[in-house]
């Protein structure tokens, strides 16, 4: 089959495409999928660099796990597509069938996420013309939506509504989102809307219109110091979570703005993973810091019922041929887009 396979820690010169890779087996619990599109995210930037590190040596390359991860490896864990064959153990029935991919390699029971593993870093993934994965992990779904659509959604979307069940975002509070116009803050914004809350949205500068489209009652431009712009939005109501997905030297300033016993939630870093803090704010205001990352077998299957219902809005920013998948992500990584980059094999 085709593929684009990544040979080692690097930049996009790390990334082969082949012709010549021999398909996958659907071993036994697995279905072996026709890749119909498979999206971008930061994870496959972040693997491909190496960029975890090692718990004590953030110099070490690492991926997902901070553990060695194995080359050669294709990556892609945003996967739409249908069943072409079962392994055993599963019925013949499901061939045929339209899925999309909950990427997480669950351990125990489905709640299993501190030692999960996912699709495209543990084990092969999307960015090819086939790939094979746990049966479980194929949700079918019935959408009018393209599969470039679909792919848009599983670990930005999944990622975000578990952020907001771990802040216990409810009905008629206010969230201030960061990164509100990339793959998880869309999610959010839009997922936030979906529960009866009020979400500000901090974007770059030409995106405000956007970002309002899908469900942002506020905006706030990333430029400088948010503080006064958020404060002027809010105009005196209290902010009671925060879900950062930039992390950086903001991190201080998102704790200052919430409210008294409000909730910081946050399961990303691209604006720089060291911080500081200061631990009067936390614990003088009786602040919740809540770290999270994923979603579990419950939380996807939810996702595809927002699907299904129409409830959600795909946001495809562009679409690329396989063997430019190296360009894709050298795109991905100057954040200029809205929303999501899809691969089409």
């Amino acid at each position: 089959m085709r593929a684009v396979v990544l040979v080692g820690h690097g930049g996009p010169e790390k990334l082969e495409y082949r012709e010549d890779v021999p398909d996958p087996e659907a071993a036994a619990g697995e279905v072996l999928i026709r890749v119909g599109a498979a999206a971008l995210n930061n994870t496959d930037i972040w693997t491909r660099e190496g960029a975890y590190g090692a718990e004590r040596d953030q110099g070490v390359p690492r991926g997902w796990r901070r553990e060695p991860l194995s080359f050669p490896r294709i990556q892609g864990a945003d996967i739409a597509g249908r069943i072409e064959a079962v392994g055993s153990g599963i019925s013949q029935e499901r061939v045929g069938e339209r899925v999309l991919v909950d990427n997480a390699l669950y351990s125990g029971d489905g709640e299993g996420l501190l030692d999960a593993g996912i699709v495209g870093s543990e084990r092969d993934g999307g960015f090819a013309e086939l790939v094979a994965v746990p049966a479980e992990n194929a949700h079918r779904i019935v959408s009018d939506l393209s599969d470039a659509e679909l792919a848009s959604f599983p670990t930005a979307y999944v990622t975000a509504e578990r952020m907001l069940n771990r802040a216990r975002l409810g009905a008629g509070e206010t969230v201030l989102v960061t990164g509100a116009s990339g793959g998880v803050g869309t999610g959010l914004v839009q997922l936030a809307k979906i529960r009866g809350a009020t979400a500000v949205a901090v974007v770059g500068r030409g995106k405000e219109g956007l970002v309002s489209e899908i469900g942002a009652a506020a905006v706030v431009l990333r430029d400088g110091d948010i503080a006064p712009a958020v404060e002027t939005v809010l105009a005196g109501a209290p902010l009671d979570v925060v879900a950062d997905v930039v992390g950086g030297e903001q991190v201080r300033t998102l704790l200052e703005l919430l409210r008294p016993g409000g909730r910081y939630v946050v399961a990303g870093a691209i604006a720089g993973p060291l911080v500081t803090i200061d631990l009067r704010t936390i614990y003088l205001k009786q602040l919740e810091v809540l770290g999270s990352t994923m979603g579990n077998r419950d939380e996807f299957a939810a996702l595809v019922r927002h699907i299904e219902s129409g409830r959600l809005k795909p946001l495809v920013s562009a679409t690329y041929p396989l063997a430019e998948l190296g360009r894709a992500q050298a795109d991905f990584e100057q954040k200029t887009f809205f929303g999501k980059l899809v691969v089409i094999p």
